[in-house]
């Protein structure tokens, strides 16, 4: 069985990198008062793409066992044979140093530092570790996912700023009722594979109630960027109609009979942060703040 090249794409998980891309891209814009100039706009984006790709398709390889038995994932390029191990990991390889070297060398160290630092943590520590030993593993390993807007930022700026923590909070808040969603959706699919999701191990309506507490976490926390002066009304108008419809979900999972409630509030939330962001966008371009 031979590889195409839309194997190894897949290997990447194209979609979530290029969400985590228009986060990037976010950070870059929200760093500056002007415009990102071309070349920080094409290595930066082509870095952390290529360094993320890596960490999602060394993923493939440590999760192909578990991927083989779950429907959402038994097609997967390595579960399936497609893209064998030693060919797996010499992707990995190539993408990973490509990408922080490009980082290194055309942007600037902390960069490429803080993107291996992400690759270590979702790579290593989540995939090998934290997914399989506690049912916090989201809430934990969310940090990892969570830091595409601060690579944006320093790649700009070349330093770790207030506003780059508070983007990566953003995300880091939504992480957990996001997945969960997912993870009430395809519970009895992580119980065959034996992996402590949250609703695996203490059940659909705990895990409910914990999906609305970080709900409203989250909408505070999209708050912030209007009270400490780092946005304007249009973005604070955007995250309150935001997060009123994630709200909406939450309570409809929680309290309604929709069985397609929580993969509803799961696509749903992909929505959101990218409306979000781009809301973040066009308030720092259309009412900059004075």
């Amino acid at each position: 069985m031979t590889a195409s090249w839309r194997d190894y794409l897949e290997m990447c998980k194209p979609r979530v990198v290029l969400l985590m891309l228009l986060c990037t891209l976010v950070g870059m814009f929200l760093a500056t008062t002007g415009m990102v100039s071309w070349d920080i706009l094409v290595f930066g984006n082509l870095g952390v793409a290529l360094v993320a790709g890596s960490a999602a398709a060394l993923n493939h390889l440590v999760d192909a066992g578990i991927d083989a038995k779950m429907a959402r994932t038994s097609n997967r390029p390595v579960a399936q044979g497609r893209v064998s191990n030693l060919h797996g990991y010499i992707f990995v390889g190539v993408t990973g140093v490509a990408g922080i070297t490009i980082l290194a060398f055309l942007i600037n160290p902390l960069t490429a530092w803080l993107n291996l630092a992400s690759w270590f943590g979702y790579g290593i520590i989540y995939t090998l570790y934290l997914k399989r030993a506690t049912p916090q593993n989201i809430v934990i390993g969310g940090l990892f996912g969570a830091a595409p807007p601060l690579f944006g930022w320093t790649a700009v700026t070349g330093t770790i700023d207030g506003g780059g923590l508070l983007l990566v909070l953003i995300i880091f808040a939504w992480t957990p009722p996001h997945f969960w969603a997912l993870a009430i959706d395809r519970m009895e699919e992580y119980r065959k594979v034996d992996i402590p999701m949250l609703p695996v191990t203490h059940g659909e309506y705990y895990t409910k109630i914990y999906i609305l507490l970080y709900t409203v976490i989250m909408i505070l926390v999209t708050v912030l960027p209007y009270l400490i002066g780092m946005s304007n009304l249009l973005y604070l108008v955007s995250a309150l109609a935001l997060g009123a419809g994630f709200l909406y979900w939450s309570l409809n999972m929680l309290f309604g009979s929709n069985p397609r409630a929580p993969i509803e509030t799961f696509k749903y939330s992909i929505f959101y942060l990218m409306a979000l962001f781009v809301a973040l966008l066009a308030d720092h371009y259309i009412l900059p703040v004075s």
